[in-house]
């Protein structure tokens, strides 16, 4: 068969057909659209993929036409001079809303004069014409040729000369002419034998690897290297040439040049080329798709015939293709007919059966290519159950009678019957079926109607009977005093004169009254009497008959009723007792009394009220806690109020619900149970070690259970024994969290055992038992003090600052620690220190030059000592220099002396500030800064100026607060002076561009901004020319050049990983060029 049927929307379909190579060929379908809402659409593909209706033009035509008369809409196709890339699967596809319809059909092209080849091989053809309308390899023709002969194939050294000699855009024709169907084992091969007679090229350095595979959503990169590194070159996609893009980055480092393709998808599964010059370089890329996780499973599902059942799976990705099987038997579109329908939203995937039977029952499963589920399906037979059956008539000549019952199902129809022969529909003899009640109404009753009356539900083998008894009247001569009489008829009750009505239903007791004269009639419910033809419960009363009536029964209208019958000669009475029976109250106080891994025992009460009729049993449902959907649990009735739910999933919060039942039908359900969720205990602590032993305590280690579950951990239980013992001795009152425990007040030199157990709702894990038993005896350990790095060297802090300095040291057992400074010990309260287990801090709230000295930490167990030196340097602001004066004028300079200060901070004098001021402004201005020496010059002073001088001293901590002051002033005189100029002699400033601070290799990091400097020199002013890669940058608006008085600068705004490359800044001028590079890095 060469056509797959969903809809059968196709009237016609194409058919295979043999084209001769260079003539036309037309191809016909035809659609019936008489029964579809929206004009339907067609589409012509080939291969899997490939929509012909892209490449519509002079090769291929397509006509659409449709006849309003007979609603048939036909399409053609036609290829006008065939060529043999149009051999291959093709397929049409007609969609119209939720309808759709497919057909497959195969083009084979022959030679003009050339017969047809019976070579099984020639099936293997691709789904698509060379060039960019390649496809997918399509086996189908393969399995429609099977019949035929099968030829032997050409001898394989042969092929593989061809194709070693063949150009790569000739493999796929060389392939399809010698049978060659695996094209990456070719191309693999291929490159395989190439590489012992690797072919020089004039243009590539190194081609493209001949296949490359990538995972869907992943980069891929094609790189190549050139011999001419300035060659320009094209990268080509299915014969089509690629823009750069954010999808496709080109980049140019050297000879190499790379094709990078972000988040490759299947529309990049392709045949790609470089293009230099002549020479081309070939390659095909394989997409691969991700697996496809499920990340809702299936659940179970418990029905009964007829009913709609729905498997709902979610998966990780839209558009995804799942595989339905039900007991190891696929389920597809083809297979599954009208009982199964397979349904797609979204992630969603649903397996939708119609109308459940018995054979519906097994193991569903759905698989992906990367997980499966499975759920079991129990069906059940329907139960139909009877809430109110018809009841016996006694009825006149001339009233109407009718029969009523009420059964579960609302769809349940039915047949009436008199005496075993159907009752047919008449003027007098009605039938209604309304909800779940079914009555049969006869109009003026006759005596041909008496008899026995039945209502058979259809599908079911139950039956409800009654009897129509007509009563008579005779008229007989009687006295005119004749005592009253009750004729109370009470048959087919089981308890004489008992009357059971169910609740909500209408009660109407006839009874035949004889006296005469006609006696008078008093209804009484205890001592009240009923009311006579008006109100819920009533009296209506004729000569001979006194009609009881309740309308829609309550359970307040139970109790005993009597009736009295009085005239003059004499009176009658009788005794009735109404039962009023109705469905029950709901179950009370539904709770989870345990739970398991996957299941959980449910416990509730019986409701407080049975309805008057005793409890048959109970129906349970349950639901996961956000869901709305109940499943039921059981359908025969259960009888005990302890259930056992099984077949859940640990870790998942379910709610539970109870319907009692009883012989007049099911309660409302109860209320909903708590929460709960089934889980099992965790496994046991891993990895249990002693960490610690003392005379009295053992502190343990260990890592927490491999397998923890739903439950999770509420914490840890540690329990210890003797060895040789079974008596374990709880150790910790309250729940451990941590994975660590000190066990105190042990036994000193016993050996001891230790377990650790952990505990969650399902309760405590099995133990993790430590191997060997521990000896409780401490431990002796060398005090040794960790001295910190930085404090092997002098500290030097500021006056006013803190100093907190921590030191950890070790030994066991608990050293003694003391300290002490230049070798006294420590008493400045001043300097506190502090002790724990395992370490020491020393601190100084605030520094003073005093703290200044040596301090010494030891660290003592009985005989072995451990100490260390800390030196610690308080420094201050130096005080101002003194005998500040001026020794010498001459000129317009001066030269000044000082001396040191006599406080210099506690720490050396790092130079000094020398600042001048005119004593007729008063304004300071700085000479000299960081002047090392006591002495110094000043120079450029002004004729005429009287000048004073003073001087800062500078340590560490900065300029002293004071300054010293000089003495006496300096006065430049104006007399004795004459200036005598130099000739000026201009000076030749031109010069070849020479940087002097080159560009400097970095790393830096995507995303950020990022700049790159060096410095530059040269007259006339040399022109800037940034590179990368060896290639001029220009107006890049990625890039910001800087020229500031020589100083370069390359900002980059948030580079990227194909910012990365050398780059390179030449100088260019008149007299000559320089250039520098360097390297940048992501």
């Amino acid at each position: 068969p060469q056509t797959s049927e969903l809809t059968g929307l196709f009237v016609v379909k194409p058919e295979s057909a043999v084209a001769t190579k260079g003539k036309d060929i037309t191809f016909l379908a035809k659609v019936d659209s008489s029964n579809l809402l929206r004009k339907p659409n067609m589409k012509w593909l080939k291969g899997k993929w490939l929509d012909l209706s892209s490449k519509a033009g002079k090769h291929l035509k397509f006509k659409e036409t449709y006849d309003r008369n007979t609603k048939i809409y036909t399409y053609e196709m036609s290829i006008i001079k065939v060529v043999d890339g149009d051999a291959g699967g093709y397929r049409c596809e007609v969609t119209s809303k939720d309808k759709c319809d497919s057909c497959t059909f195969e083009v084979t092209v022959e030679a003009v004069q050339e017969e047809q080849q019976d070579n099984i091989l020639e099936a293997f053809k691709r789904s698509g014409d060379a060039g960019e309308d390649a496809g997918d390899l399509d086996f189908s023709a393969l399995l429609k040729k099977r019949e035929k002969k099968q030829q032997e194939v050409k001898e394989e050294v042969d092929v593989w000369e061809i194709l070693k000699a063949a150009k790569p855009c000739d493999y796929e024709r060389i392939a399809f002419e010698y049978g060659i169907t695996d094209l990456r084992g070719m191309l693999k091969r291929l490159k395989k034998m190439k590489k012992v007679e690797p072919k020089k090229s004039d243009a590539f350095l190194r081609k493209l690897d001949s296949a490359y595979s990538v995972d869907k959503g992943k980069r891929i990169q094609l790189s190549v290297e050139v011999a001419d590194p300035n060659a320009p070159i094209k990268w080509l996609k299915n014969g089509q040439e690629i823009k750069p893009s954010a999808k496709y980055v080109f980049e140019s480092v050297g000879n190499k040049r790379t094709l990078t393709i972000n988040k490759c998808n299947l529309s990049d599964d392709a045949a790609y080329e470089c293009v230099v010059g002549e020479e081309k370089s070939f390659t095909e890329v394989f997409v691969k798709e991700p697996p496809i996780t499920i990340t809702k499973l299936l659940d179970d599902v418990h029905t009964v015939v007829g009913e709609r059942v729905e498997f709902e799976v979610e998966v990780s990705e839209e558009g995804a293709n799942v595989r339905w099987m039900k007991d190891g038997v696929d389920l597809n579109r083809e297979t599954a007919g009208s009982k199964y329908r397979l349904k797609k939203d979204g992630k969603k995937h649903i397996l939708i059966i119609n109308d459940a039977t018995k054979e519906d029952i097994g193991t569903y499963q759905v698989f992906t290519n990367g997980g499966e589920s499975k759920a079991e399906l129990e069906v059940e037979d329907k139960e139909l159950q009877v809430l109110q059956s018809i009841a016996d008539l006694t009825v006149k000549s001339a009233e109407q009678a009718v029969f009523k019952c009420e059964v579960s199902d609302e769809k349940v129809t039915g047949k009436w019957f008199k005496d075993g022969v159907e009752v047919q529909p008449s003027n007098r003899i009605k039938m209604t079926h309304t909800g779940r009640t079914h009555k049969l109404l006869i109009d003026d009753v006759k005596p041909s109607d008496a008899g026995d009356y039945t209502f058979v539900p259809a599908g079911y083998a139950l039956s409800l009977s009654a009897k129509l008894n007509f009563l008579e009247i005779k008229i007989d001569y009687v006295p005119r005093q004749d005592p009253p009489k009750i004729h109370l008829d009470t048959s087919g009750t089981s308890t004489k004169n008992v009357i059971t009505v169910v609740a909500g239903n209408k009660l109407r007791l006839d009874i035949e009254i004889t006296g005469e004269p006609a006696p008078t009639v008093c209804w009484m419910k205890g001592n009240k009497v009923v009311a006579e033809a008006e109100g819920r419960v009533r009296v209506e009363t004729r000569k001979t008959l006194s009609s009881f009536v309740i309308e829609g029964a309550l359970k307040e209208d139970e109790g005993p009723y009597s009736i009295t019958v009085t005239n003059p000669a004499g009176e009658d009475n009788a005794e009735i007792f109404v039962t009023i029976v109705d469905v029950p109250n709901p179950p009370e106080n539904v709770k989870c009394t345990s739970v398991g891994e996957d299941c959980a025992m449910i416990t509730w009460e019986p409701p407080a009220f049975d309805g008057g009729v005793p409890i048959k049993g109970y129906l349970m449902e349950r639901k996961k806690v956000g869901s709305s959907r109940w499943t039921k649990l059981n359908f025969d009735i259960y009888e005990s109020t302890t259930y056992e739910a099984k077949k859940m999933i640990e870790g998942v919060l379910y709610e539970m619900r109870v319907f009692a039942v009883n012989g007049i039908g099911i309660s409302q359900p109860s209320a909903n149970s708590k929460p709960f969720m089934p889980i099992a205990p965790t496994s046991e602590p891993i990895r249990l070690t002693v960490d610690d032993v003392t005379n009295s305590t053992c502190t343990l280690k260990w890592r927490p259970p491999e397998k923890v579950g739903a439950g999770g951990i509420d914490g840890y239980i540690i329990e210890y024994c003797k060895d040789g013992s079974d008596e374990w001795v709880r150790a910790n009152e309250e729940l451990v969290e941590r994975t660590q425990f000190k066990v105190k007040d042990l036994p000193v030199g016993e050996k001891m055992l230790f377990r650790v157990k952990t505990v969650n709702i399902a309760g405590c894990s099995p133990p993790a038992t430590l191997s060997q038993a521990v000896t409780i005896r401490e431990i002796v350990e060398h005090p040794k003090i960790r001295l910190p790095r930085h404090l092997r060297t002098r500290l030097i802090a500021v006056v006013g600052e803190k100093v907190n300095l921590v030191i950890p040291f070790q030994g066991k057992p608990h050293p003694v620690v003391a300290w002490f400074k230049e070798g006294a010990p420590l008493v400045d309260k001043t300097v506190g220190t502090r002790t724990s287990e395992v370490d020491t801090i020393f601190f100084i709230r605030s520094a003073e030059r005093a703290h200044s000295g040596t301090y010494t930490l030891s660290v003592q167990i009985e005989n072995m000592l451990d100490s260390a030196d800390i030196d610690i340097q308080i420094v201050d602001k130096p005080g101002p220099p003194f005998e500040v004066q001026v020794t010498e004028v001459w000129g317009f300079n001066v030269s000044l002396e000082w001396k040191p200060p006599k406080d210099d901070g506690n720490t050396e004098i790092i130079g000094y500030t020398i600042e001048k001021a005119d004593m007729k402004t008063k304004e300071w201005f700085t000479v000299y800064e960081h002047n090392r020496r006591p002495i110094c010059t000043v120079s450029d002073l002004v004729m005429g100026n009287e000048y004073s001088f003073r001087v800062f001293s500078e340590n560490i901590c900065g300029l002293s607060d004071e300054p010293g002051v000089s003495k006496n002033t300096a006065v430049i005189a104006k007399t004795g002076l004459a200036y005598n100029p130099q000739p000026f002699k201009e000076k030749d400033i031109n010069s070849s561009p020479k940087f002097t601070a080159p560009l400097v290799d970095r790393s830096v990091v995507a995303g950020y901004p990022t700049a790159i400097s060096c410095a530059v020199r040269g007259h006339p002013k040399p022109k800037i020319i940034w590179k990368k890669n060896n290639m001029i940058i220009g107006d890049d608006p990625k890039y910001l050049m800087m020229n500031k008085q020589g100083v370069l600068t390359l900002n980059i705004r948030k580079p990227c990983m194909f910012d990365g490359g050398r780059y390179s800044c030449r100088a260019i001028n008149d007299l000559g060029e320089d250039e520098v590079e360097c390297k940048l890095e992501q």
